[in-house]
């Protein structure tokens, strides 16, 4: 199913990926882990599950979906539409449905919906690159007894006095170039301190004359307000939805949190907007310049 390319697409950048009227994808990270049995290393990764309870239509999949396929979103929403009416009706045939790169579905014996994940892509994105190996056993070699006959005993005994000759010498040449930096370090303390002092006299002989001073300047801040949001990502942790917000206010949006949404995720903003005509062409800008996953929130905050 081609629907399936689109939540793998969507899993990569966020935690939850919701399937209108049918469930959610779920991303939860782990750290790297070790299988002691078989020597197998695995490198940190986000493990998948998936919820049945979360069906709401949150607008992220069909406005990608609407934005890849040129389509409107009321057109990708029926489009999603229609392959949730056919993945409900294999279910209820009893057949498995697949998920290429995340998973598959099928109900139980005791008509409970299982889901198996799939381990064929690793959706964090800090591990990229980064793949399991064995790590091959150590074997340890018994301990052996060394005789040291006479000549033996008077090789290791010039193998200890060449050994601290060396020493003596790395010692030597240490201490000399310790001497030598401290020697440059002092020098170089010298002349900034006579910059510093030239400097000082050069500020307090400049005398500084305004004859038109500038007229004060009154900054009216304007408040985000409006009921049309332009969200650029929802993150279960806040310390991650924090660092995006200081990403956009770095590129000049008036970003900001708008608070957690019924998943308890931390929804970011690039920026809110009285009408809806507004908002429509901000987020056309912003899907060309800045993320083409960026979707338009109906919501009004208190």
């Amino acid at each position: 199913m081609q629907i399936s390319q689109y939540i793998s697409d969507l899993l990569y950048r966020y935690e939850c990926v919701t399937l209108p009227n049918f469930g959610a994808f779920l991303s939860h990270p782990i750290s790297a882990r070790i299988n002691e049995a078989t020597s197998d290393f695995y490198p940190p990764q986000k493990q998948l599950s998936f919820n049945e309870q979360l069906q709401s239509n949150d607008g992220l999949l069909a406005s990608y979906i609407s934005e890849l396929e040129n389509i409107s979103f009321e057109g990708a929403t029926r489009k999603i539409e229609q392959q949730v009416s056919q993945l409900k009706s294999r279910l209820e045939k009893g057949n498995t449905v697949k998920f290429n790169h995340i998973g598959e579905l099928t109900f139980s014996e005791e008509g409970k919906l299982l889901f198996v994940p799939s381990d064929s892509l690793n959706y964090m994105t800090e591990a990229f690159g980064l793949a399991s190996f064995v790590s091959p056993s150590v074997e340890r070699q018994p301990h052996q007894t060394v005789v040291l006959t006479p000549k033996r005993r008077t090789s290791a005994i010039y193998m200890k006095y060449a050994a601290m000759a060396l020493l003596t010498l790395g010692l030597g040449g240490s201490i000399g170039s310790n001497l030598y930096l401290s020697q440059i370090e002092q020098q170089n303390s010298i002349a900034l301190n006579n910059a510093n002092a030239t400097l000082d006299t050069k500020i307090q002989e400049a005398t500084f004359v305004i004859n038109n001073p500038l007229p004060a300047v009154m900054v009216n801040l304007k408040k985000q307000s409006g009921n049309f949001h332009i969200v650029a990502g929802a993150f279960r942790v806040k310390a991650n939805s924090e660092r995006k917000l200081q990403q956009l206010k770095a590129l000049g949006f008036s970003a900001r949190l708008i608070g957690v949404n019924r998943y308890g995720l931390h929804q970011v903003v690039y920026e809110s907007y009285e009408t809806r005509k507004e908002a429509e062409k901000a987020l056309f800008k912003i899907r060309k310049s800045q993320d083409r996953a960026a979707w338009l929130l109906i919501k009004d905050l208190p």
